[in-house]
């Protein structure tokens, strides 16, 4: 269903400040670079899944608004089925992604996340009916480059970390297009907030098998990984309202720059031009693959950071 020509005129002329739109996204990409130092600095003092469940469990105060929107919803089995699926699968991602955060450096992780709206790109062509025209295979095809050279198989030994980080790529562009197929059903309240509770749930038990006591301390850096995250994906929406995704989606690349910046000063990881390669190939593809939807008038791929923890 296509929206009246009088709300796509608001939308057009709400998107309409790409300054605006660029300074909340740098803001996106400081809160989600915030979100991995606090994982690495917590590193392996939790288990990768206590973290996990710790960051969703106490995140869940933030949950309070939208609990009046998904009790109005009066979910359906099948809505319920779907979001239990998303759940799973962003709960597999996460946890993952947490393990991957003690196993490989900052920048690896955040160029590999890059991935994930390629993954959408292609699940979109496979069950949602979106057709793959040639620029857009082409551009597919140049992100797994990227991915190769990040990896560099047969020229280095890949870390359990790598492989984590390919999993948790797919885990999330296949929670994306679940969600996708929701916000045409529900209110972006709704969705936001049964991804919290089906993924606290998910991850409850995995966490319950390898639990540890945690610190005061330890307590008090999840929370602030919990409302680090969850500032990350307002000013996202906030950087979404003021200007298009083609505008906002380089400025991603910033990302990869200071988890470089922060993995080699911070946490003494090292540059490896590689990876910033290899990343940068991937966000080229991703990009070109936004511009072309924003050109034919349809947006599956979505934007970086929508696919983070």
């Amino acid at each position: 269903m296509t929206a009246p020509k009088g709300q796509v005129a608001h939308m057009a002329q709400s998107q309409n400040r790409p300054v605006a739109g660029v300074l909340w996204m740098l803001v996106t990409g400081v809160m989600f670079v915030a979100v991995t130092a606090i994982v690495k600095y917590v590193g392996d003092d939790l288990p990768a899944a206590q973290a996990a469940f710790l960051r969703y469990l106490l995140g869940l105060v933030f949950l309070i608004p939208m609990i009046g929107p998904i009790r109005r919803a009066k979910l359906s089995a099948r809505a319920l089925r779907l979001f239990g699926l998303r759940g799973a699968m962003h709960t597999i991602g996460v946890a993952l992604w947490f393990f991957a955060m003690t196993k490989i450096s900052i920048a690896e992780v955040t160029a590999m996340n890059y991935l994930a709206p390629v993954y959408v790109t292609i699940g979109a062509a496979f069950f949602l009916g979106e057709k793959l025209a040639l620029r857009r295979i082409m551009a597919i095809v140049f992100a797994l480059v990227g991915a190769m050279v990040i990896l560099r198989p047969g020229f280095r030994e890949l870390s359990p970390g790598h492989l984590a980080m390919l999993v948790t790529a797919v885990m999330f562009a296949g929670s994306y297009l679940t969600a996708k197929v929701m916000a045409d059903e529900v209110s972006p309240a709704v969705v936001v907030g049964m991804l919290s509770i089906t993924v606290t749930i998910g991850l409850a038990p995995l966490a319950a098998m390898v639990w540890v006591t945690p610190t005061l301390a330890q307590l008090g850096w999840m929370f602030v990984l919990a409302c680090f995250a969850t500032t990350g994906h307002y000013t996202m929406t906030l950087a979404f309202q003021a200007a298009p995704v083609t505008v906002t989606q380089p400025v991603t690349f910033l990302q990869l720059f200071w988890a470089v910046l922060l993995g080699a000063f911070v946490f003494d990881e090292g540059i490896d031009g590689w990876v910033i390669f290899g990343g940068l190939i991937i966000l080229a593809a991703v990009s070109f693959i936004t511009w072309r939807e924003a050109m034919l008038k349809r947006a599956t791929t979505p934007p970086v950071p929508a696919t983070k923890v």
